[in-house]
């Protein structure tokens, strides 16, 4: 099977994409928007929307394969790549991957997906999220060739060894943090609430305080909406190095707060994504190894989870070799081709760390549908239902892709389906 056309049309995101720094620095909200001029470069305004470029590729049999080029919320922060803009990135595959992918051959996702992400431009490497949707589309025409699902073709060709089954799902709140944490109690959902404690003053508190409200709250809305049913979620906070900010990056006293923190969420299970921004990769895997032992000398449960600062397969690499987490978030645009996510989420895996096959609200249901495969193929610890901040849509799109992954793997193990 061999790729006759690519084609590219610029397509919606799931979100928005937003300036961190500014939002750090204490801009304040204007309506849905933020007032105020943006920090970060590339950025017309604080909170602008989020833009995609879906790529289908033409094979020969007539049938079509695609995959999204979206980016992440927070595009510029943390060692990540500047604002994505569809346009440029349509241009960037017309003229330097198209050329590449017209009349490959189908053979191996590995090796074409390799290709694709290490493709030469006069300015460099391509933008993480062309790389990223590029992939996906050339592991979807993969999957079409050998007449499998993504799933299958990467549990096939990396012998990851893991049996096709759904895994727990983690939702985020967005800013309507009291609805749709209790919609998530509702639904079940595995792991929530995210929370999005992205500001000292509105949201963390001071000295924490307002972090700790929300969560007392939550505590008891579990208890209250799910009593005698044995739901028990893990709870997980993203607060985007606030906590860092309102304890003046002393470690010891963020690990003090954390461990306050876990005996409010008890008996719940613990993680804190980014608490603290160190500026830099070195300095944060410093920093955590740090506040990981500090965590465990006041004999605390709670998890801290990487994300910031831990962008490329190399990052993930140096944070597992140095034990710098216990949760590492492998953000699938962050890391350009989904080649790349793969070996990072079976590194982690293997390292005994917690593998979460992450993303951001800023991507579309097929960059969604594709972290499912991933996810489910290299037996990730949890996947982040999204696009989008509402909560439900994410929940159908992932959830509903996994179930029917797993359905088709079930069907084709009791032999009601025969492998291609």
């Amino acid at each position: 099977m061999k790729i006759v056309k690519v084609v590219t049309v610029p397509v919606s995101a799931g979100f928005f994409a937003d300036d961190q720094a500014a939002i750090r620095a204490g801009a304040e909200h204007d309506g849905f928007g933020y007032a105020g001029e943006p920090v970060t470069p590339g950025f017309a305004a604080i909170r602008q929307p989020g833009e995609a470029l879906s790529v289908l590729l033409l094979l020969e049999d007539g049938s079509v394969a695609h995959g999204d080029c979206a980016s992440v919320q927070y595009d510029g922060a943390g060692g990540r790549d500047p604002l994505f803009r569809a346009a440029a990135a349509r241009r960037d595959v017309d003229e330097h991957v198209a050329p590449m992918l017209v009349g490959a051959e189908l053979d191996s996702f590995r090796e074409l997906a390799g290709r694709v992400d290490a493709c030469p431009t006069p300015s460099g490497r391509l933008h993480t999220a062309v790389r990223y949707g590029v992939t996906q589309a050339v592991l979807d025409a993969v999957a079409f060739g050998r007449g499998l699902t993504m799933a299958e073709v990467v549990r096939d060709e990396y012998a990851t060894g893991v049996d096709l089954a759904p895994v727990p799902m983690f939702a985020q709140t967005g800013d309507e943090r009291y609805a749709s944490a209790e919609k998530m109690v509702l639904k079940r959902v595995d792991v929530l609430p995210h929370g999005l404690v992205n500001n000292v003053e509105t949201r963390l508190g001071r000295r924490g305080e307002l972090l700790e409200d929300y969560l007392r709250w939550l505590v008891a809305r579990i208890a209250e909406l799910g009593p005698g049913s044995g739901y028990t979620p893990r709870l997980h906070f993203d607060t985007y190095g606030t906590i860092g900010l309102a304890f003046g990056g002393d470690v010891d006293a963020v690990a003090a707060y954390l461990t306050r923190l876990g005996e409010i969420a008890a008996p719940y299970e613990l993680v804190i994504e980014h608490p603290v921004d160190a500026g830099g990769r070195d300095p944060q895997i410093e920093t955590y190894v740090r506040l990981r032992a500090a965590l465990r000398r006041t004999g605390s449960p709670v998890k801290i989870a990487v994300d910031e600062w831990c962008n490329t397969l190399e990052d993930i690499a140096m944070f597992v070799e140095r034990g710098a987490a216990d949760v590492i978030h492998v953000k699938t645009p962050d890391l350009g081709g989904v080649n790349n996510t793969i070996e990072a989420l079976l590194l982690v895996r293997a390292s005994g760390l917690f593998a979460y096959c992450g993303g951001t609200c800023n991507e579309t249901d097929r960059s969604a549908q594709v972290s499912a495969h991933l996810a489910m193929a290299c037996g990730a610890g949890q996947v982040l239902a999204k696009p989008g901040m509402g909560v439900d849509e994410g929940l159908m799109i992932v959830g509903n892709e996994m179930a029917r992954v797993a359905a088709i793997a079930a069907a084709r193990r009791s032999g009601e389906m025969v492998e291609p």
